[in-house]
Order: C-alpha cells, then sequence, then structure tokens
C-alpha cells in the first residue's frame, strides 16, 4: 500500500498575493499613491512605495498582464471582505418550514384550529407542510386524506400558493403551501 499524504491542515492560502509573493517584473499600479491614479511600475518600486506608506501591495487582478495592484491596509481590507461576506450571509432568505398533521378522520373543529395557525404560519411568511398520517388499517382511507388537504388548500388559497400537490410517501399524504408575495 502506497503512503499517501494527508493535504495540509493549517492556515488556508491567502486569496490576494501580497507584497514579495507577487511574481510579475512589472505591475500596474491603481489608487491614491499615483499620479492620475493609474501607473506602470517596476515591482521592487512598487512594493518600496508601499512600504513608505507603512502599507501592503495587494495583487487585486492578477490575470491581466502585467497585474493590476493597489497599495492599501491588508488586514483592514481581509477583515472588510469578510464582514461584506458576512452580511451578505445575514441577508440571504431564511426560509421557515411549519408542519401541520392530520389524521384521515379529522373533525371539523380541529381542522378549523389548524387552519387558523396555518393561516398566522403563511401571513408571518413561512412554508407550510400539512400531511395527513395513516395509522394501522386508517391507509384504506387515502381518497378521504386527499380530499381533506386539497379542502385545507382551497381555504388557503388566499394566503398562499399550493406548491406540491397531495403525494403519498410511506404512511404520509404531504402538501406544500408557500406563501404568497407581500403577505408578510
Amino acid at each position: 500500500m502506497r503512503n499517501q499524504r494527508q493535504p495540509y491542515r493549517g492556515r488556508q492560502e491567502e486569496p490576494y498575493k501580497v507584497n514579495h509573493k507577487i511574481r510579475a517584473r512589472e505591475v500596474r499600479l491603481v489608487g491614491d499613491f499615483v499620479e492620475g491614479g493609474n501607473a506602470l511600475l517596476p515591482l521592487e518600486k512598487a512594493i518600496k512605495l508601499a512600504q513608505d506608506n507603512d502599507l501592503d501591495l495587494v495583487e487585486i487582478s492578477p490575470t491581466v498582464d502585467p497585474p493590476v495592484c493597489k497599495i492599501l491596509d491588508y488586514a483592514k481590507f481581509k477583515y472588510e471582505q469578510k464582514k461584506k461576506q458576512k452580511e451578505i450571509k445575514s441577508n440571504a432568505a431564511k426560509i421557515v418550514l411549519k408542519e401541520i398533521r392530520f389524521g384521515p378522520n379529522t373533525d371539523e373543529h380541529d381542522y378549523n384550529f389548524k387552519l387558523k395557525h396555518a393561516i398566522n404560519f403563511l401571513k408571518e411568511g413561512a412554508k407550510v407542510k400539512a400531511y395527513v398520517h395513516f395509522v394501522g388499517r386508517s391507509i384504506v382511507f387515502k381518497e378521504r386524506g386527499e380530499m381533506l388537504l386539497l379542502k385545507f388548500a382551497q381555504a388557503l388559497a388566499e394566503f398562499g400558493a399550493v406548491e406540491q400537490l397531495p403525494k403519498m410517501e410511506g404512511k404520509r399524504m404531504n402538501i406544500f403551501i408557500a406563501p404568497k408575495a407581500g403577505k408578510k
């Protein structure tokens, strides 16, 4: 059996090349530290300019020839990038799924009680998964369960749209209802 090396689990490689890790002879320097905001400089001169200002030379666009670099505080730049990523992640839509369980012989009062809860869930912007759970011999009442779920979906038509029609999965028949836009 061959000796297979494990991948290095230390620090992650930096997404940008900084200072002496840049491997080009010349760089296009952009930003506040050059006249006109854009200049072609030898790498050593650009690094010297960055060090004179106690900052770092960061390769922003490595694919072009010569690579585009900028003088900035790299630690602060990384911090702001992380902060932006975190903000994007927190603003992503979080979908909440609420479940409502019925039996094939659910009576009218219980049905109305669960319907009110489903309306509140949809108003709050959550998806609703309603299901009829068949226990033992009650599986012979599949049609009754399907009728119950269709009646439920029809009662919720004002607040939500049916995402998936009643579908049998094992001993459960499910239906998914998503909130209508602007109902939060």
